[in-house]
């Protein structure tokens, strides 16, 4: 009895010692490993020291709200979609790839967003398109723009300044726009799209150029008649030139 004792305790602290070293063995294989195929919900990508430098996500997993990435919170407001989101050496968002697409009641909605951000900041370049239909007829707009932003905004302190107009906008609408017109002269919010080519709305494919505070002062165009038109505009919106100036007989 004693000798089986002394047999089974043997074999099991030799199994246990096995499985740790198999497991060591395991974590510690030099080189890549190679997968034919794999179902995941949201990978992170990091560096050594922990910075996360990419995500790649669902719907479900994508971070917003009270979700935190390099501990900094993330924009609350932001609709969750699947896609990729990209942070800079200092852990701040820096962009991302985002896409989405699905029936409605009475047609379709599809989008899909590459957006590059001025440090610590919102985007200045967008590569965008929307496609979306109702009753029966459909709307595509594709675009690469180019955007202004303030010089001195920071995402964190967006996400509080947002809350804050929000909060006063219920209670005082005039006071909210004093101080967003407050925040604007410090260049804390605001910015304006300054350069698109693309299709708009209208179905005109060009280069559409806007001003400072994103009003259009130029467009080159072909509209959805194939005609080629160039019009300039004033701060107003007012059409001051466009050429040709008359229909080709």
């Amino acid at each position: 009895m004693n000798k089986e004792l002394i047999f089974l305790r043997t074999f099991a602290w030799a199994a246990a010692i096995g499985m740790v070293f198999l497991t060591a063995s395991a974590f510690k294989k030099n080189g890549n490993q190679k997968f034919t195929e794999i179902d995941v919900e949201r990978i992170n990508i990091v560096e050594k020291d922990g910075t996360v430098k990419m995500i790649i996500t669902n719907v479900a997993q994508f971070p917003n709200g009270k979700d935190k990435v390099n501990n900094r919170t993330t924009n609350e407001t932001r609709k969750k979609r699947s896609g990729m989101l990209f942070y800079n050496e200092d852990g701040i968002e820096c962009g991302g790839f985002i896409y989405d697409g699905e029936k409605k009641e009475n047609g379709h909605s599809s989008g899909l967003s590459l957006t590059y951000d001025q440090y610590d900041g919102d985007q200045v370049m967008q590569l965008l398109t929307q496609d979306y239909s109702k009753d029966g007829k459909r709307f595509v707009t594709s675009s690469l723009a180019f955007n202004d932003r303030p010089s001195e905004e920071s995402q964190l302190q967006t996400f509080k300044i947002i809350k804050e107009l929000e909060e006063l906008r219920k209670k005082d609408p005039k006071a909210m726009q004093q101080k967003y017109d407050e925040y604007l002269k410090k260049n804390l919010i605001g910015g304006a799209p300054r350069i698109m080519l693309g299709k708009s709305r209208n179905e005109n494919n060009g280069l559409f150029l806007f001003d400072d505070k994103g009003m259009p002062r130029a467009m080159f165009y072909i509209d959805k008649e194939n005609n080629a038109k160039l019009d300039f505009y004033n701060d107003k919106g007012e059409v001051t030139a466009s050429f040709p100036d008359h229909k080709t007989k």
